[in-house]
């Protein structure tokens, strides 16, 4: 049965650091791809990040170049988020999926397949 949980959201200050966590189960990160997705309340999802999982290659939204970091441990199957620097605009739940690798217009991890429950960001003082 295949299995994303997401942890390490919470409140934290502007300019400040959290790390998000992927666990998956069910499969081994060598055979998809996976994203982290963030939805604000009343916007629409976007991608944030994305790993392929045939090289490891990352790739970004651009307003979280150079702020955000993803990464992935293939012995624990987890996925890591890096996230400094935070903005408030950074607040929302973000999402791991999981998926055959495709992109389209420059956005990569579109249809993923599988998704966890989503762990909340708020970046308030």
């Amino acid at each position: 049965q295949v299995q994303l949980v997401e942890s390490g959201g919470g409140l934290v200050q502007p300019g400040g650091s959290l790390r998000l966590s992927c666990a998956v189960s069910g499969f081994t990160l060598d055979l998809w791809a996976i994203g982290w997705f963030r939805q604000a309340p009343g916007k629409e999802r976007e991608g944030v990040s994305c790993i392929r999982n045939s090289d490891g290659r990352t790739f970004y939204a651009d307003s979280v170049k150079g702020r955000f970091t993803i990464s992935r441990d293939n012995a624990e199957n987890t996925v890591y988020l890096q996230m400094n620097s935070l903005k408030s605009e950074d607040s929302a739940v973000y999402y791991c999926a999981a998926g055959a690798f495709k992109y389209y217009n420059s956005i990569y991890c579109v249809g993923m397949k599988y998704w966890g429950e989503g762990s909340p960001v708020t970046v308030s003082s």
